[in-house]
């Protein structure tokens, strides 16, 4: 068993084929076809059905744990090189949309100044996608909504943020600090499906008031309400960092008695010790959330500034100003 048999059999998770794994692999079919034979062989059994190119049970069972292979693999490189001072490798970083909406475009400010050697790739999907994608490797670390539903994860809260009702500045309800729950029962709501966790707080809120909301629609998207939200289809009830501030000038957001904020954090792999890459990525999402000067209205961070991180900002402030100061006088 070895490197090449293991990244073949992950190509074919990932693309469906052995010539579309071999085009992602730069190399021709015949290549991810010996390399399949042989892990077959060491392993006696079928890891592809080469009539329909899907897996086996087993085959499932040998890309999960491949896919931790290969990410240790990557680690030793990255630990290494980082003893330099260096930060060199790849993170999957997944994200639900709300909050990715303010925390990508900081990590997209920060990590090439700080870390120009690390590639970041980003992945949204919902809380329970996360979860999923976490146990089989295909992210390194996810930012979601807590407590996480895998078992196999360790969090660490980074923030909690509170449940508004969005409304046009011009809508009745505008003139209110504060809302009840009582008040949106012929409300125009787009809500979340049921079985969600933000429904269920909403619908649980409503229950004990006595109250049924009638909703106008209901989407497994919190991204797709918020657009439809912001182009005037109803009124919705989102986490407060999914406002963008420049349209805080055309909607209010209103806090709803009796419904508590949601504690979103940070999940990784419980086995296995995270390479000098995601423990950068750690380290920058951090300094992101507890920069209370530009998180979002309505978002407080859970964990502390430490001393590391203040460095860290005086640094990348250093280094900043002197690409800037480099870009005036060219």
């Amino acid at each position: 068993m070895d490197i090449r048999q293991l990244n073949a059999i992950v190509a074919i998770a990932e693309h469906g084929s052995f010539s579309a794994a071999a085009d992602a692999l730069a190399t021709v079919q015949s290549n991810v076809s010996t390399h399949i034979k042989k892990l077959e062989t060491e392993l006696g059994t079928v890891l592809v059905d080469r009539m329909t190119g899907e897996l086996t049970d087993e085959g499932r069972v040998v890309v999960m744990r491949a896919r931790r292979v290969i990410r240790e693999l990557d680690a030793i490189a990255s630990d290494v090189t980082a003893l330099n001072a260096e930060v060199v490798g790849t993170v999957r970083l997944g994200a639900i949309g709300t909050a990715a909406r303010w925390l990508v475009p900081k990590l997209l400010e920060m990590a090439p100044v700080r870390h120009p050697r690390m590639h970041l790739v980003f992945v949204e999907a919902t809380a329970l996608g996360l979860d999923a994608q976490l146990a089989t490797g295909q992210v390194d670390l996810a930012v979601l909504n807590l407590p996480a539903s895998g078992t196999e994860v360790r969090t660490v809260a980074l923030f909690e943020e509170d449940l508004v009702l969005v409304v046009p500045i011009g809508h009745p309800l505008a003139a209110h600090e504060e809302v009840h729950i009582s008040e949106l029962a012929d409300q125009p709501l787009i809500l979340p499906l049921e079985g969600v966790k933000l429904r269920a707080d909403i619908d649980q809120v409503a229950e004990i008031a006595g109250v049924t909301l009638h909703p106008k629609a209901e989407m497994d998207s919190l991204r797709l309400i918020s657009s439809l939200t912001f182009e005037g289809a109803g009124l919705s009830i989102l986490p407060s960092g999914a406002v963008p501030a420049y349209l805080l000038s055309q909607f209010k957001l209103l806090p709803i008695s009796s419904l508590r904020p949601r504690i979103v954090g940070v999940a990784q792999r419980r086995r296995g010790l995270p390479g000098a890459p995601v423990r950068a990525v750690l380290e920058l999402l951090a300094e992101i959330v507890t920069d209370t000067s530009a998180i979002p209205q309505g978002v407080r961070p859970l964990l502390r500034a430490t001393n590391k991180s203040k460095r860290a900002a005086e640094e990348h402030e250093r280094i900043a100003g002197k690409i800037l100061g480099g870009s005036q006088t060219t």
